[in-house]
């Protein structure tokens, strides 16, 4: 009886098949593949024995079966060597791969409806402006967060309550002011503070990367989402058959007697105008585009509460500490100049005016717009030194300990009193000038950086576990009181107030284009000047066709306020003031409309 090679053996290029010279294999120094052993054929048939049960589940041996046993046997033994180009190199993790936690599990419906109903508020009320609409959004796209973090086991933790409460109290200002550049802060602010909210983060590169690190969850967001959707639909297509008809029923009752409804009856019609979203073809490309971001932006929430990236684990390497003579002398140098200027300061403020008139020739306005910059400068620069003389602190001991607390807490002092001499002098030159958008702003980050210097002093007293939190909390807090205080209605009272006490002059033409915040402050000027400084605010009023959820509070005011009394003064009275009461990008316009009846 005479052996012959099996049929698997002639395929998969096995010993016992004849090889050939342009056959393609594995390389030389790959493992071999294992084969089965060939079974022996006689010449007379005879009863085959019956298998047994492992024998019974093992799959068969196909030429599809060996190439994938090969393919797996090189790919597990498979690293990069010099001189072998043919073969890929081993893909590395990358830098944050530690930092990664492991795949979600499946997304849960509630999840999906949640991102769902986010994509279409978002498509139906962002595309008129911003006002309410932002905290209707919102609620939505936190659910789906909160949804997400219960299927994937998170607990909600003290700090995750303090930044979603702070991120949904910073989108009320939207809702409360028509100023822009307020609403904007606090917009930045609440996605910053959401973001911590998903990450947990307690160190200082987690709280800076974590207040954007929900960026990095956008492309995963996307894929976890579709992977539910397509899992989902195809376990229970009857079931997403039922909720698209049951939907599209609705939708339909709701049209067509709300259409009767409304041709029945006017006041119905307005209400019902009122409160539904205004959809036209136009919008079709902004509304898509709305809807898209509300959905990724929800995904991209949910995936990070469901498995957020630990950027805690990014360390800093501490420095090489120094010697105390080496660290301490620069930094006791630096202490005695600020002594020595805020000497000076408190000699100023006590009443030397006198005596630096006399030096410098600068009267009280010129000599407090001098210094300002200069001072916010220098409280900046003093942060950048704290930061870097800690790095390179001595850590020897309790001496060391007291050293830095000691030379480092004078540094601070003095920079608070730095910062109240800044305030003082944009006091001054407020009085003799007037308030305006960058004073008021600039005047407020003088007091947060201030507050700040004191978080400082009380981490060095009571350790500096929370100051990474505290300093963000702190921030948040002061863009929700720069919105809550109406910066632009802080500005019309000041220099009301100013034309009221002195009765000289007033910059009609500065404050004409402030928002609809203004204008409580501004009605109680006398006329012609409450009109000239009115005009503008009234027109962009009457001209807006905002609905309800994209109207701020401070417009609905304004708008009560200017169908009470409206504006009476014209033009010509306006451009004797010194304003015509047109806005600087609109007076062409309106001087060619004008032309041929007003001789101005």
């Amino acid at each position: 009886m005479s052996e012959q090679p099996s049929e698997a053996s002639r395929v998969s290029g096995s010993p016992g098949a004849p090889e050939s010279p342009n056959a393609s294999g594995p390389p030389a120094d790959a493992s071999p593949t294992p084969q089965p052993p060939s079974q022996p054929q006689s010449s007379s048939p005879s009863p085959s024995p019956s298998p047994s049960p492992a024998q019974a589940i093992e799959p068969p041996v196909t030429p599809a079966y060996l190439h994938a046993q090969r393919q797996r046997a090189q790919g597990a033994q498979q690293t990069w060597q010099p001189g072998r180009p043919w073969q890929p190199p081993v893909k590395r993790p990358g830098a944050t791969a530690e930092l990664r936690p492991a795949a979600p599990p499946l997304i849960p419906p509630a999840v999906l409806w949640a991102a769902l109903a986010t994509a279409v508020l978002s498509a139906l009320l962002l595309g008129d402006g911003l006002g309410v609409n932002l905290l209707i959004v919102a609620v939505p796209a936190a659910l789906a967060a909160a949804f997400a973090a219960r299927a994937a086991g998170r607990r909600l933790r003290p700090w995750t309550a303090t930044w979603a409460v702070g991120g949904l109290a910073l989108l009320a200002v939207p809702a409360l002011r028509d100023a822009g550049w307020p609403t904007f802060l606090a917009v930045v602010s609440a996605f910053a503070l959401g973001s911590l909210a998903l990450h947990g983060s307690r160190s200082w590169l987690g709280v800076l990367i974590g207040s954007v690190g929900t960026l990095d969850s956008v492309p995963a967001g996307i894929r976890w989402g579709w992977r539910g959707v397509r899992e989902r639909a195809d376990d229970s297509r009857g079931r997403w058959g039922t909720a698209v008809r049951t939907t599209a029923v609705a939708v339909g009752l709701l049209v067509v007697f709300g259409t009767l409804f409304a041709s029945a009856d006017a006041a119905f019609a307005d209400l019902l105008g009122r409160l539904t979203p205004d959809v036209s073809i136009v919008d079709g490309p902004l509304r898509t585009f709305l809807f898209l971001v509300g959905l990724v932006g929800a995904l991209a929430a949910a995936r990070t509460a469901a498995a957020p990236v630990r950027w805690d684990g990014l360390t800093v390497k501490p420095g090489k500490p120094r010697g105390r003579a080496e660290w301490a002398l620069p930094l006791i140098v630096l202490d005695l100049l600020f002594a020595a200027f805020i000497t000076l300061q408190l000699v100023v403020l006590l009443g030397g005016y006198d005596k630096v008139r006399e030096k410098t020739g600068l009267d009280h306005a010129e000599y407090a717009r001098q210094g300002f910059w200069q001072l916010l400068w220098a409280t900046l620069l003093t942060l950048v030194v704290i930061a870097l003389a800690l790095r390179w602190a001595p850590r020897g001991g309790s001496r060391d300990r007291t050293l830095v607390r000691a030379v480092l807490g004078t540094l601070c002092v003095l920079t608070l009193v730095v910062v109240a001499s800044a305030l003082r002098r944009m006091d001054l030159y407020v009085e003799e000038y007037g308030l305006t958008r960058l004073r008021i702003s600039v005047a407020a980050m003088e007091l947060w950086l201030g507050a700040v210097f004191v978080l400082i002093l009380a981490a060095g007293v009571f350790g500096a576990r929370f100051l990474p939190r505290a300093i963000a909390v702190s921030a948040a807090a002061a863009v929700l009181a720069f919105g809550a205080i109406s910066p632009d209605a802080v500005v019309a009272e000041q220099n009301v107030q100013r034309f009221e006490d002195d009765r000289t002059s007033i910059d009609l033409d500065y404050l004409k284009d402030l928002s609809a915040d203004a204008v409580p402050a501004l009605d109680k000027l006398p006329e012609p000047q409450r009109s000239c400084a009115l005009r503008v605010i009234q027109s962009d009023l009457r001209g807006s066709d905002s609905p309800w959820y994209a109207t701020s509070w401070g417009e609905a005011r304004a708008e009560e306020i200017l169908r009470e009394r409206p504006v009476t003064a014209g033009h010509r009275t306006c451009y004797g003031l010194g304003t015509d009461g047109v806005r600087e990008g609109d007076r062409d316009g309106y001087e060619q409309e004008h032309d041929g009846y007003d001789p101005y």
